[in-house]
């Protein structure tokens, strides 16, 4: 008899976890929105995160915040758990990070809005600390993006 998981099509939850040692944007995986009459947010909070420099391969340290407005799918967060990690051999600007996360994010689930956060521990003396938003175009979400781009700190 099938569970939830298998009639959902999840294959990550509940199984042995497997790292992945490249970037891996095909373990992401999505389940149905229960809720679709409502508009709600979900954030998901990274504080391990780990990619590397580019250009010396230096290990590259921060929190990832994520926070959406679900469409009809989710985003199941082992699988999410996952992708994360893919990261950690990974060669990729900061900025690269937290853009390459929005666009997969959106490409997988199609999201009403949502925004990523990356908060790079100091390299150099630096913090950077990249963001990156998107609202569905025509909607009043794209009027959010737009307000919440704007105000950013």
């Amino acid at each position: 008899m099938a569970d939830g998981r298998e009639l959902e099509g999840l294959m990550a939850l509940g199984k042995k976890t497997e790292y992945h040692d490249k970037y891996a944007p095909e373990v992401l995986e999505t389940f149905v929105n229960k809720h679709q009459d409502n508009d709600y947010w979900v954030r998901f909070n990274c504080p391990e995160f780990t990619s590397l420099c580019p250009i010396t391969g230096q290990p590259d340290f921060a929190e990832i915040r994520i926070s959406y407005v679900p469409g009809e799918r989710m985003v199941e967060s082992k699988s999410l758990k996952l992708y994360l990690f893919s990261f950690r051999s990974e060669g990729s600007f900061h900025e690269d990070c937290v853009n390459k996360i929005m666009k997969d994010l959106i490409a997988l689930m199609d999201p009403k809005y949502i925004e990523v956060t990356g908060f790079f521990t100091p390299r150099g003396g630096i913090s950077i600390f990249p963001f990156a938003n998107y609202g569905r175009p025509g909607t009043k979400w794209e009027k959010l993006a737009e307000e919440r781009f704007a105000r950013h700190e």
